[in-house]
């Protein structure tokens, strides 16, 4: 069975992973991967959730609304409403699976704060929309979430740079990873220098035990994506017995993990530093994976193929299924299996039904449709 996702992992980030520790792992990641993302700064979080919670406080914001996708990952809602803000969703744009710019001016209003304009899948954003939305409304925050699209570029500009400041996610799922962890960028010093201060301040230093439990889970997913082991993991995530640990949200709650609080481990800094070495070739990877799968699949009639964009680095690449279940049991049949990134529409989920004041029929057909096939190697 070929997985959905296989981080893409050697023996590398084993050893860097059981090097001992330095003083300065955490500050030498973020200088490579501010490095890479071709940034003045990279400040490193336990979670992408927690750095865009505390960058919307540094960014003084509180009690205020923050525009975002209603097709997004739920922790970015999350982390709004943590941050004592309140979440004003947009719908998809048509054809396309980002959040539709054209939108957003109809939910601005006097106590808009910010707007997140998500990357997703890799496809980038479109620059010249948010462009015309920032000169418009110039005292509203712009953030980019780049959990899906590091370094995209919409027409030659890096997405990330275009904005106040753009958020990552590091998860073991992610183009790169740190096992755990996020970061935000910014060319901004006085808001890098804000960020930094909120960080130490708030968050507690990473313990050994967090340590060792990140160690033990890098450990845990080489055997797990060993094809003779994944066959049995699979099995056993069909059958429901492993939601505990792949399910990431519950759709009547709004909540933060547990350590959400305590610093990105030295461990994960190491790990993250031979992952941001590895950026180029795995983005080359993907892309190319991506267009082989545009080639054949052009003869499957019960999928709808995804545009193919000029800069996207596909972090998934994702279809349009007439029916899901079918279509994910006729490619199990041929032993690759199918993921289902983001199953939900976020205003529909229990947990923001208070927020919903409208109707989102694409997010909602693309909560229903959606099915991504692997890129790993």
């Amino acid at each position: 069975m070929i997985p959905r996702f296989k981080p893409d992992l050697d023996l590398q980030e084993i050893i860097a992973a059981l090097t001992p520790p330095h003083k300065d792992d955490v500050e030498r990641f973020e200088q490579a991967f501010a490095e890479k993302m071709e940034q003045r700064h990279a400040i490193a979080f336990p979670y992408g959730r927690t750095g865009l919670m505390l960058l919307l406080e540094a960014m003084g914001l509180k009690g205020k609304e923050v525009i975002c996708p209603a097709y997004t990952c739920v922790v970015v809602p999350h982390a709004i409403v943590f941050s004592g803000n309140t979440p004003v969703f947009v719908d998809c744009e048509e054809g396309g699976f980002n959040m539709d710019l054209n939108l957003v001016p109809e939910v601005i209003t006097s106590n808009t704060g910010a707007i997140i304009a998500t990357s997703i899948f890799g496809y980038p954003v479109d620059l010249d929309k948010l462009d015309s939305l920032r000169n418009k409304y110039p005292h509203i925050k712009i953030i980019q979430d780049c959990a899906h699209s590091f370094a995209a570029k919409w027409k030659g500009r890096h997405v990330q740079k275009a904005g106040d400041a753009a958020i990552f996610g590091l998860n073991i799922s992610k183009i790169i990873t740190s096992i755990f962890g996020g970061m935000v960028t910014t060319d901004n010093d006085e808001l890098a220098d804000k960020l930094r201060r909120l960080r130490n301040e708030r968050l507690k230093s990473a313990s050994l035990m967090k340590s060792l439990r990140r160690l033990l889970y890098l450990l845990a997913v080489y055997p797990a994506f060993w094809k003779p082991i994944y066959g049995i993991i699979y099995r056993m995530e069909r059958a429901g017995l492993l939601n505990k640990f792949v399910k990431y949200y519950n759709e009547n709650i709004i909540d933060m993990p547990k350590d959400y609080l305590q610093a990105m481990s030295k461990l994960e800094a190491r790990v993250g530093i031979v992952q941001t070495q590895k950026y180029d070739k795995v983005v080359s990877m993907r892309i190319q994976k991506a267009f082989e799968w545009y080639e054949n699949l052009q003869n499957e009639n019960d999928i709808k193929l995804p545009p193919m964009v000029d800069g996207a680095t596909y972090s998934h690449f994702v279809c349009i299924a007439n029916d899901r279940k079918a279509v994910m049991e006729k490619w199990r049949k041929k032993g690759i299996q199918l993921g289902q990134i983001i199953e939900y529409c976020i205003p529909y989920m229990k947990a923001y039904s208070k927020y919903r004041v409208k109707e989102f029929p694409f997010a909602l057909k693309y909560s229903n449709t959606t099915v991504n096939f692997p890129l790993g190697k």
